[in-house]
């Protein structure tokens, strides 16, 4: 039930990150504040497939 997605830099573009989310209970896109090291500061990364 919990698939893999990935996590992208919403102003670098980068992929970052990967998660695991449940699509049952979350069904829009996920949106989390981390840190991005080609940025260089704490940015929103929104999931990505």
């Amino acid at each position: 039930m919990r698939d893999i997605i990935h996590l992208q830099c919403s102003e670098c573009k980068r992929k970052n990150y990967s998660t695991t989310k449940n699509k049952k209970t979350t069904t829009g896109k996920l949106e989390l504040k981390k840190f991005c090291r080609a940025c260089a500061g704490h940015k929103v990364h929104r999931e990505t497939k």
